[in-house]
């Protein structure tokens, strides 16, 4: 069962979304559709990579290393569909989210938002597309100026890309804490007048200011209580039903993302390991990794709980990946290949793909 309160009525049905690389076109770009039936991506990427550079030294600071917090990432994200990204923390995923819209810069790769390659796209071009493209924040307390009153926070979005007189950035405000259901009149009220679950409010009205198409909601419920985490969530749901959005969403919730995704993605370290169709992948995971954190989910029908598995062995680097499989140090299944060759994603059922040796000769 998802959250208290959670009804995911809204839900479309799961979608193929494709974690590896199409084949390329003659004219340099790739075949972005996932499979017969389904239109093209709305967000296509390409072997992303961004690897932070570590220094040492106070005054002459020379490299010493780098930490590969993504390397070698590549999915689709069809238009209209919600897809959950999950695994442990410091495994990739926010840094992922924020390539994804350029808040930072990546080592190499590439991300597709529709027909413009985002990596390559010059700053003016790149200022117009960001009206396209939001990101709700996990802490809905640090997100909010807290020298401006809500009405400004919200606006401001309106008056930077200059889609909107003062008049008309007021209407638009009250507008859209209606839609996030606050009332109008607290469009005069300072951040700390609120809860955590209404500056979440708050933090999601700010995104949809611009009318984007794609929202990338960095574990946005995290921080909050079960009760408001529900709400929240059929907040986004109704949301994305009534504006056509496409969401990726980055959580530690697995019972959520099970609910609330079309498809799942498992990260670790810096990898995709494992992708499905939500139901699929939760009912049977395949990736040892996937099965270990599927363990830990408490079910609260008695006698379902899995079996809990307790992963041992050593936990590798960021900074030095073990050749390989990377999970294979922790791996109980571990065989002699596991720790010479990186296996690749292979598909195993319609739209579910795993990185294991275990299933390399299905």
């Amino acid at each position: 069962m998802g959250p208290a309160g959670y009804t995911p009525s809204s839900m479309t049905s799961p979608m193929a979304v494709s974690p590896h690389v199409p084949p390329a076109t003659e004219c340099g770009r790739t075949d972005t559709s996932t499979s017969a039936g389904l239109q093209k991506p709305l967000i296509d990427v390409r072997n992303l990579v961004k690897h932070f550079p570590v220094t040492a030294g106070m005054f002459f600071s020379r490299r010493t290393g780098v930490v590969r917090a993504v390397d070698g990432v590549s999915f689709a994200i069809p238009k209209g569909a919600t897809v959950g990204l999950v695994g442990e923390s410091g495994c990739g995923k926010s840094t992922v989210a924020r390539l994804l819209l350029r808040l930072i810069e990546p080592t190499s790769g590439e991300v597709w938002f529709g027909e413009t390659e985002l990596t390559k796209a010059p700053p003016e071009q790149m200022r117009r597309l960001r009206r396209d493209m939001q990101i709700v924040f996990q802490d809905p307390h640090s997100s909010l100026n807290p020298r401006r009153r809500v009405g400004e926070i919200i606006g401001r979005p309106l008056m930077i890309h200059g889609l909107a007189n003062k008049r008309q950035a007021t209407e638009r405000v009250h507008e859209l804490l209606s839609m996030v259901g606050l009332s109008p009149a607290m469009a005069s009220r300072f951040p700390h007048e609120f809860s955590g679950g209404q500056r979440q409010r708050i933090g999601i009205a700010r995104a949809l200011a611009l009318n984007p198409s794609f929202v990338v909601l960095d574990e946005p419920t995290s921080s909050l209580d079960v009760s408001v985490q529900a709400q929240i969530l059929n907040l986004l749901n109704d949301l994305k039903a009534k504006l056509g959005l496409t969401y990726l969403f980055v959580s530690h919730n697995l019972s959520v993302v099970e609910y609330f995704c079309d498809l799942t993605l498992v990260m670790y370290l810096g990898k995709i390991v494992e992708a499905g169709p939500s139901d699929v992948l939760h009912a049977e995971p395949l990736h040892p990794y996937t099965k270990a954190l599927m363990s830990a989910v408490l079910v609260p029908e008695v006698g379902q709980q899995r079996e809990r598995i307790i992963l041992t062995g050593e936990i590798p680097s960021p900074m030095n990946p073990p050749q390989g499989c990377r999970f294979h140090t922790r791996c109980p299944y571990a065989m002699d290949v596991c720790k010479a060759v990186e296996p690749a994603l292979s598909e195993q059922a319609a739209g579910h793909q795993v990185a294991c040796h275990l299933y390399q000769s299905r």
